[in-house]
């Protein structure tokens, strides 16, 4: 699925969680569709290497529970700039499943 989706002013990339992954760092949604509302945001987070994060993660079971379908990523090679995204995406969508940076 070559899609993208805007959250606030940052441009991810549509994925299904069983995709190949990269080893780049970045910042990834676990997400559905909410019938006509877009969008719901299950968990934010941030990896240094795709790959080696979502594979097993372990939020990925309960926010498929919650009816998350796909993984939108964006690559952010830059720690303290994954930091600030994460944050920012966090306090302005308050994931169910994320319990930090509210």
């Amino acid at each position: 699925m070559n899609k993208n989706v805007n959250w606030l002013e940052f441009k991810f990339g549509v994925h299904q969680h069983d995709d190949v992954w990269s080893s780049l760092g970045g910042i990834y949604i676990f997400c559905g569709l909410k019938f006509q509302r877009g969008w719901c945001p299950f968990y934010i987070g941030q990896a240094a290497s795709f790959r080696d994060r979502l594979q097993s993660h372990e939020q990925w079971l309960p926010a498929k529970k919650l009816g998350a379908t796909h993984v939108h990523a964006m690559a952010v090679p830059n720690k303290n700039q994954r930091d600030e995204i994460e944050k920012k995406l966090i306090q302005a969508f308050k994931p169910s499943l994320n319990t930090q940076l509210k």
